[in-house]
């Protein structure tokens, strides 16, 4: 196969394809949703036996627990995607909604108008639900989608692929504007990231890897996060009950996600009572503290402690290893945080009010939050439905990248004949 050629002719397609669905209407885009919505569910067991394929190979391959974890397509999960889609289809079409219309002293009128971005590229490791999630956004936002999904999920990809298409054609819309690439060669992505004729944006979702080279040698825009180094800070007017229950689901839950908590920042005043609660029950998951010298002492005795190096405030385990250092206050919390976390996402547990609304100011994350786990900072938790990627960038789209992520506005002027003088 001539990888460049294969390229090209798709991403031809896709530019024709985005056409179509820059004018599709509102109506045509749910049938397709709902068609595909229906189709996963209907061939969940399809679907289950495709994941399986790919589960052994990776497991042959050695691949490490967090991405297997990702690359996993549970029951719930197949059911999450078909309720993902069917939450986009109860959102608000943003297509062609103006906005900020003020008459100017001319006569003219001028305001903005939401319009889709393109063709947009995915390119992602492992996890499955990515190809439902982008291509319902897509769909939704007007926009054509190309998926490079990692060759560790090519059979499910593909079979999910056959069902995108089925509820596509379904809807009179043209199965072009939401291809799968079926080749595995590496060469693809490189094809993708120098294709801007193409290609209006890339939203790469995979490990640190991936992102940095995709950074160096892409010459097309993305919406983007390199790392998720996410902090909970439990402030000395904490109720104890939720700091326990925020802190333990933030790191437990799940370790291989980008909105995993990696650091815990705790109070002085609190460290020698929260601290020996919370290490009772991270040692029920076999969790690793690194501490700085302060939580060492106070956790003297638990199995699983080593003391923090200067590179474990700055680390995305992905693994159950949590980094824990004792603060003065809220403010050396903030100062923390703002030099070493990712700006990804993170926490405050406090009942103070002030400084709640501090933390909410001075951190300088995509999504900051108040007595509330991090593993929120999701889409379809935030109720966008689902999710394309999380930016922590500052421009264009920052958090998670829903229908209003995949769009931008382009000025409107109405008038009366006026011409400028």
């Amino acid at each position: 196969m001539d990888i460049q050629q294969y390229m090209t002719e798709i991403g031809q397609r896709a530019r024709i394809a985005s056409r179509a669905m820059a004018k599709a209407d509102t109506a045509a885009k749910n049938r397709a949703l709902t068609l595909i919505a229906e189709a996963i569910r209907r061939d969940a067991a399809v679907l289950r036996a495709a994941n399986e394929q790919d589960l052994a190979a990776a497991r042959a391959a050695g691949l490490e627990p967090a991405m297997l974890d990702r690359l996993t397509l549970s029951d719930k999960a197949i059911a999450t995607m078909a309720e993902g889609l069917e939450q986009i289809v109860s959102l608000a079409d943003p297509i062609g909604e103006i906005g900020n219309m003020k008459y100017r002293p001319t006569g003219i009128q001028v305001g903005q108008m939401r319009v889709p971005l393109g063709v947009i590229g995915i390119i992602y490791e492992a996890r499955p639900n990515v190809t439902v999630d982008a291509a319902g956004l897509c769909i939704k936002s007007g926009n054509a989608a190309i998926l490079r999904g990692g060759s560790e999920a090519l059979h499910c990809n593909q079979a999910l692929a056959k069902l995108v298409k089925q509820g596509l054609a379904g809807a009179g819309l043209p199965e072009d504007a939401v291809q799968v690439v079926a080749t595995t060669d590496r060469a693809a992505v490189g094809a993708m990231i120098t294709m801007p004729e193409y290609i209006d944006v890339i939203v790469p979702r995979g490990g640190k890897g991936l992102i940095a080279r995709l950074m160096q040698d892409s010459k097309v825009p993305m919406i983007k996060h390199l790392d998720g180094i996410c902090h909970v800070y439990i402030d000395d007017k904490a109720d104890r009950k939720k700091a326990l229950d925020v802190a333990f689901n933030a790191k437990c839950h799940r370790y291989g996600t980008c909105n995993t908590m990696e650091t815990l920042l705790v109070a002085r005043a609190i460290a020698a009572d929260i601290l020996p609660a919370l290490a009772a029950l991270y040692l029920t998951e076999q969790v690793e503290l690194r501490g700085d010298e302060e939580a060492c002492r106070i956790l003297a005795g638990y199995p699983h402690l080593k003391a923090a190096i200067e590179e474990d405030w700055s680390t995305e385990y992905l693994a159950p290893i949590l980094a824990v250092r004792i603060v003065d206050d809220v403010e050396q919390a903030i100062d923390h945080i703002n030099r070493y976390s990712s700006q990804h996402t993170d926490a405050i547990v406090t009942e103070d009010y002030t400084r709640a609304m501090r933390f909410l100011r001075e951190v300088d994350s995509a999504s900051v939050m108040v007595n509330a786990s991090t593993r929120f900072a999701d889409g379809f938790e935030f109720g966008l439905g689902a999710e394309i990627g999380i930016s922590n960038d500052k421009l264009h789209a920052r958090g998670p990248v829903g229908l209003e992520g995949l769009t931008s506005q382009k000025y409107i002027v109405l008038g009366q004949g006026q011409v400028r003088r």
